[in-house]
C-alpha cells in the first residue's frame, strides 16, 4: 500500500496545491481519467472545508490529507483538527456528519456554518461514489475512494 501524505496550513491558496496532487497521485494510482475531474473537485471541496473550520475555530493545526493506493482502490482523507461535539476534549466543536456520507446534523452546530458545511459535504457526496465522514476527539476526517483503472470490470 503506497501512501502520500500532504500537511497544510490552513490557508485557502493551500487548497489548490492539494487538488494538483491529488490528481497526479489518483493519475499514477491508475484512476480512470475521466474521474480526475471529480477527484480534483472533491478533494477541493473537503480541503476548502477543512480550512472554513481551522479558521472559524482558531485552529492553528495544518490540514492533512492521506492518499492511499491499495489494490484495487484509491483513496483519499481529508482531516481537520476540530473536535466532535461531546468528545470531552475540551475544545470547540465543529459542525461533523454521521459515517457514510450522512449529512451533519444536531443541537452542537455553530448557526453560521451550518449551510455552508452541508452543501460542502452535499457536492462531495455527489462527486464520490464512496464516502465516510467520521469525527472524534482527534478532529473530522473525510474518505473518499474511487476504483482504480486496472480493476474496474469491463463489460463485454
Amino acid at each position: 500500500m503506497a501512501t502520500v501524505e500532504l500537511r497544510f496550513s490552513a490557508q485557502p491558496e493551500h487548497v489548490r496545491t492539494a487538488r494538483l496532487v491529488a490528481a497526479a497521485v489518483a493519475r499514477r494510482a491508475g484512476v480512470d481519467e475521466a474521474v480526475l475531474d471529480e477527484v480534483r473537485l472533491a478533494v477541493g471541496e473537503a480541503c476548502s472545508r477543512a480550512v472554513g473550520l481551522h479558521r472559524s475555530h482558531g485552529i492553528t493545526a495544518p490540514v492533512s490529507v492521506a492518499l492511499t493506493e491499495e489494490e484495487k482502490i484509491f483513496s483519499i482523507e481529508v482531516g481537520d483538527g476540530i473536535p466532535a461535539p461531546g468528545s470531552g476534549s475540551g475544545g470547540t466543536p465543529g459542525a461533523r456528519g454521521g459515517a457514510s456520507g450522512a449529512a451533519p446534523g444536531g443541537p452542537d452546530h455553530e448557526a453560521d456554518g451550518d449551510g455552508e458545511d452541508d452543501m460542502g459535504l452535499a457536492v462531495i457526496s455527489g462527486l464520490v461514489d464512496d464516502m465516510e465522514v467520521r469525527s472524534g476527539a482527534e478532529g473530522g476526517v473525510i474518505r473518499m475512494s474511487w476504483p482504480t483503472a486496472a480493476h474496474v470490470p469491463v463489460e463485454p
